[in-house]
């Protein structure tokens, strides 16, 4: 619903960019209530002012720390339009309805920034200000707020087009972003009292779990999160430290392939894939998966992207795993599963849709987008086009390869993964790897296809997967020396795809 602004009140810090906004205000008919120096600044402007002072008949006292913290301002603020009870109070008691509020909050970080003389530190903590903007934000239905000088120009552009009206989605949105000024402003705060403490950002957590341990027995370790949104957790022990980093990597993988899809089984060791594959029933997927490396597989995390049944828990049964992910899992499946009872048995109901993934470094944090996708292109380089079955496995292979750690290199044969090379410092010697692999458990090559996180930058690895029957290649491009591998391949009659998009993975 469109409302049109009646009145405004404004309490800022810094007055830089409110003149425009100010004289707007002014002539959309908008009367304006202010304190202190920021009346003072809108008066000197020859812009009628009422004083906040008119509507509390206090003055600013205790050396202006009290000015606002007064029902008729607050009413105002947070008077339901549309409630009759509301209403008749607000006449009631002469309070005025404040439809815009505008605050620019004391400067308490800048000040931490320039002083460590704690009385002038503590008097930039901010009272009147948080309660006004978090009151405004309450009530967006009724109410505009502006939290931060950064929305002055979004303000602005309403005032212009809308002649001071704006829609309910608009006020929400800008009641969204004071919240997160707030919310910025008090861990400031709580930082300064207590500086050792840096992960303000779990405090919306009300239940963390506490792990047996870190990543190591002598690391304490939490988790912040809510496991009961992704999973059932139908059998076995707490998930440990470690567990949840390989449940994480394992959900990332799966959630690559649809439910509706054939079946895909994959297990996961120390968040690398050591075995995967898509086949026309889960117990052959787990078979496929199992066989790329039987010997990386003990102790792992298996995830699948079907129902798991009888036949399958079978032969999972017979391995020593600490995880098993599913979407199902049928009656008698769980009851072959179940036999051992430290056995994790984790029912997924939602993929991770997380936007963003964050690493602690050195003193804070970094933050990305998540890797999204699995190519930007398919674009045929080679000597020849990838043939239907190859394309099937570069395609798979592609996913694989993301999933693996930098340096990586995924051979893929019959949509299962047969050789892999993980995290080493050169991406021939990962190469080197995969093809060892695959020789160790017996793979015949030929006719294979390679994938590569990141751009080949000299044809060796190229030449290396030829000798060793590799017959199609998939990588993103971006090296200076691309031409030197995609040479190779027009000249030896090998198909190469380039994707555009990377998957480093550190």
């Amino acid at each position: 619903m469109n409302k049109k602004i009646s009145s405004a009140l404004i309490s800022v810090f810094y007055k830089d960019g409110l003149e425009t906004i100010v004289t707007q205000l002014h002539q959309l008919g908008i009367a304006i209530y202010s304190t202190g120096g920021t009346q003072k600044f809108i008066e000197d402007l020859n812009i009628p002012c009422v004083p906040v002072e008119n509507l509390t008949t206090y003055p600013s006292i205790l050396g202006g720390r009290v000015k606002t913290l007064h029902p008729s301002v607050f009413g105002g603020i947070l008077g339901r339009r549309d409630n009759t009870t509301d209403v008749q109070e607000m006449q009631q008691f002469n309070i005025p309805v404040l439809d815009l509020v505008i605050v620019d909050l004391y400067p308490f970080e800048e000040t931490v920034a320039n002083t460590s003389e704690e009385k002038l530190i503590i008097e930039k903590i901010d009272i009147g200000g948080p309660s006004m903007i978090r009151a405004a934000a309450k009530n967006f239905k009724d109410v505009v707020v502006i939290a931060a000088k950064k929305d002055y120009s979004a303000l602005e552009q309403l005032l212009n087009s809308q002649q001071g009206e704006t829609s309910l989605e608009q006020r929400k949105q800008f009641a969204a972003k004071a919240f997160e000024v707030v919310a910025h402003y008090d861990v400031a705060i709580a930082k300064y009292f207590n500086p050792a403490h840096s992960l303000y950002f779990v405090e919306s957590v009300t239940n963390p779990k506490a792990m047996r341990y870190g990543e190591n027995p002598h690391q304490p370790g939490v988790f912040y999160g809510n496991l009961e949104a992704l999973f059932t957790q139908l059998n076995g022990k707490e998930l440990s430290y470690n567990n949840l980093v390989d449940v994480d990597a394992a959900v990332q993988l799966i959630t690559e392939f649809s439910k509706d899809t054939a079946p895909v089984f994959a297990i996961i060791k120390h968040t690398n894939v050591c075995g995967a594959a898509t086949r026309s029933t889960v117990k052959e997927a787990w078979d496929a998966a199992l066989a790329g490396d039987p010997e990386s597989a003990f102790g792992g995390v298996l995830v699948c992207n079907s129902t798991i049944d009888k036949t399958t828990a079978d032969a999972i049964n017979e391995i020593f795993f600490e995880v098993l992910i599913a979407p199902a899992f049928t009656e008698e499946a769980l009851t072959v599963l179940k036999s051992k009872k430290n056995r994790i048995l984790l029912q997924l109901k939602a993929g991770v849709a997380a936007a963003e993934q964050y690493k602690s470094l050195l003193n804070g944090v970094l933050i990305q987008q998540t890797d999204k996708g699995s190519y930007a292109e398919w674009k045929e380089t080679g000597g020849r086009i990838s043939n239907a079955e190859e394309k099937t496995d570069l395609a798979f292979a592609n996913i694989i390869c993301k999933h693996l750690k930098s340096n990586a290199i995924a051979l893929v044969k019959n949509q299962q993964l047969i050789g892999k090379g993980c995290g080493q410092t050169s991406r021939i010697d990962a190469l080197r790897h995969a093809v060892e692999k695959a020789k160790q458990f017996q793979f015949n090559l030929n006719g294979a296809v390679m994938a590569s996180d990141a751009f080949f930058p000299f044809n060796d690895c190229v030449q290396l997967g030829h000798q060793a029957g590799i017959t199609a290649f998939i990588q993103p491009g971006g090296s200076i020396r691309d031409n030197d591998s995609i040479e190779y391949c027009q000249q030896q009659n090998l198909a190469m795809v380039i994707t555009g998009m990377r998957h480093f993975k550190h």
